[in-house]
């Protein structure tokens, strides 16, 4: 139950990860379009998702969502440089930045509150 409510919780996430930075660049903020720029990074954290579980961490943990987090920023640049989308350095790092504080940090607040 907890691998299935962390999992659509990293989802969720990751999709408004997509969603605010379509806003932020005045891409317009459509299902179609937050699909489009999530696809990449949703593959990638499911990646992630079964390396972690490969290597038997709790879900719930803060190294799970590390490694969620490895995943979406490493294969989702890599399949978004493949379908010719950008990958600059400043993305790289912001995509990095942002996806952190979301999969990682709400592992960190469920921790402290749930205990």
């Amino acid at each position: 139950m907890k691998a299935t409510a962390a999992s659509l919780l990293d989802l969720l996430l990751v999709l408004v990860f997509a969603a605010l930075g379509r806003r932020s660049h005045e891409h317009g903020v459509t299902l179609a379009g937050v699909a489009e720029t999530a696809w990449p990074f949703i593959a990638g954290a499911a990646t992630g998702w079964l390396l972690a579980g490969v290597i038997r961490l709790e879900p719930m943990s803060a190294p799970f969502g590390a490694v969620v987090v490895a995943g979406a920023v490493i294969v989702g640049m890599l399949l978004r440089q493949v379908t010719g989308a950008g990958t600059a350095w400043s993305f790289v790092l912001v995509a990095t930045l942002v996806l952190s504080a979301l999969l990682i940090g709400w592992r960190l607040i469920a921790a402290r509150t749930l205990g």
